[in-house]
């Protein structure tokens, strides 16, 4: 019975439809057999269009709950930096701040099913295209473009799923009877990141170097390399990830630039505007097909309810506390109001105001879905052109010194957010002048600054093994000491075992040969 269920499981993401080729159509017209189904390259391309919306890209997109936001946001509660004002229901998130995880491994076992279980399905499907694929009669360039694609999912998955879990089953072979050996032992994370690298490498060198939308939303050389170098980042390999972050700084994207500092600034632009030079890769929506969810409903709290009358809920659910956006200096334009984060509201329809000592997150709001139609279109950007700016600087200067270009780089990130007009030169000259070390930092701050709001910080805590302290009383002074044995922001002193996730119970059950990570009940 349990073989079953999970043949099921990983089935369930084969039954793709013979007629969706747009990405935003997720629910299948009818399903046929697989195998019957790898016939035609209509099919062929179905495949493939199916994984850009199902497992990992879902876990950073997603917001399917009013009290919840996505799965990764979950990492970031860690630090005790964000919290969640629905916490007493969604415990997950609790446990998550109070690093209580280890002793209620069984109340977050669902959570950590749709991780596991979404992401395998879709490397299933994958591993399904990468077999079938090949056999289906159409242009050597179309089968190439599509067998990239299946692979930087492939990768992409197995990516998120080895950050969350650490080893994990690791498997190239579609899953297509009950016949197939479903159960796999645990395979060590280096292996993992092999095929990984391998995987987006293919990537990188077949798709075509062009701008994600000008591709038509479709994955293409740029968002690989992304990908690869946050990859090389995550395993502290310096030199590898610097050069395939410059594969990114030098395509043809660019950083988004500020008309003004206030409603046309970079980052009120990248609120509002789809499809800028500076988004590597998004995840598509509209208002027909697939809307944004919950997303605009977090740019508020509860009292938000009465404002207006689109939405029935508004929650908090990815909050900032008052000490982390002590990490940003008075002057920073990012901690400006109505920049990333907001205190008050005016409904321009009612006049009705809203106003908060918390901070909202004004990056969320969407202005037509929350006063006209209850739906949210705003693309949800996974990668920006800064992120390649920040690694390509971290980069060099791990593994080579603080170099002018390294400097050139962070320089550019740094002066986008600066309100008293000081130039990227004049950055550059003052970045060149610190240790290795001090640089780095400057690196690790300015992504606390630039990507708090897209779920990447725990990221960044796990492979530093290093804990950004924001001072309470000083507005821009960050200091860096060892993880383990830390407090976060909450009081919580960290453990070996919080730099990983629990594998669910129910996965253990269903499979013998996994092994709960050290740590958890």
């Amino acid at each position: 019975m349990k073989k079953n269920r999970l043949f099921l499981l990983l089935l369930a993401g084969l039954a793709l439809t013979t007629s969706c080729n747009k990405f935003l159509e997720e629910e299948p017209k009818s399903t046929v057999a697989l195998s019957a189904f790898y016939k035609t390259e209509a099919q062929a391309e179905a495949t493939v269009n199916s994984l850009y919306r199902r497992g990992a890209p879902q876990r950073y997109s997603n917001a399917g709950s009013a009290y919840t936001g996505p799965t990764a946001s979950f990492n970031t509660m860690l630090t005790g930096y964000f919290t969640n004002s629905y916490e007493g229901q969604e415990r997950v998130c609790l446990f998550s701040r109070e690093l209580t995880r280890q002793n209620n491994t069984n109340l977050i076992s669902g959570n950590m099913n749709t991780i596991w279980d979404e992401s395998f399905q879709a490397i299933n499907i994958a591993n399904a295209g990468l077999k079938y694929i090949p056999e289906i009669s159409m242009s050597d360039a179309d089968r190439n473009i599509l067998l990239a694609e299946a692979k930087f999912f492939r990768a992409y998955n197995y990516f998120y799923l080895v950050k969350t879990f650490g080893a994990i089953p690791l498997s190239t072979t579609a899953y297509e009877s009950l016949e197939d050996d479903l159960y796999l032992e645990r395979s060590e994370a280096s292996k993992v990141y092999a095929l990984i690298e391998t995987d987006l490498k293919e990537a990188v060198n077949a798709l075509p170097a062009i701008k994600f939308a000008s591709n038509g939303h479709r994955i293409t050389k740029f968002v690989a390399a992304m990908t690869l170098a946050n990859v090389y980042l995550q395993q502290g390999k310096y030199a590898e990830a610097a050069e395939t972050a410059k594969i990114v700084v030098n395509s043809p994207h660019s950083m988004t630039v500020n008309t003004d500092l206030t409603t046309n600034s970079a980052f009120n632009k990248l609120r509002k505007t789809d499809d800028l030079d500076e988004v590597i890769y998004a995840q598509e929506y509209d208002g027909t097909i697939s809307n944004s969810g919950w997303w605009p409903t977090y740019a508020f709290n509860s009292s938000a309810v009465s404002m207006f009358d689109k939405y029935s809920i508004f929650e908090r659910v990815f909050g900032p506390t008052k000490q982390f956006l002590n990490v940003y200096n008075p002057k920073d334009l990012r901690i400006q109001p109505n920049q990333f984060f907001h205190w008050s509201y005016t409904n321009p329809k009612t006049g009705k105001k809203w106003e908060s000592t918390d901070a909202g997150v004004w990056y969320y709001y969407d202005e037509e879905a929350v006063l006209t139609t209850g739906k949210g279109t705003k693309d949800w950007n996974f990668y920006r052109y800064p992120e390649a700016l920040l690694i390509a600087a971290e980069g060099i200067a791990k593994s080579g010194g603080v170099t002018a270009e390294a400097a050139g780089y962070l320089a550019q990130v740094k002066a986008r957010a600066n309100t008293e007009g000081k130039t990227v030169a004049q950055f550059t000259t003052e970045l060149q002048g610190l240790s290795a070390d001090n640089f780095v930092k400057e690196c690790w701050i300015e992504r606390l600054r630039e990507f708090p709001l897209e779920f990447k910080m725990w990221d960044d805590i796990a492979r530093t093994k290093m804990f950004p302290v924001i001072s309470t009383t000083e507005a821009g002074k960050i200091d860096f000491v060892p993880l383990i044995g830390a407090k976060n922001a909450s009081g919580a002193v960290f453990k070996e075992s919080d730099l990983l996730w629990p594998i669910s119970p129910d996965e253990i059950q269903r499979n013998p040969k996994l092994t709960q990570n050290e740590g958890y009940k």
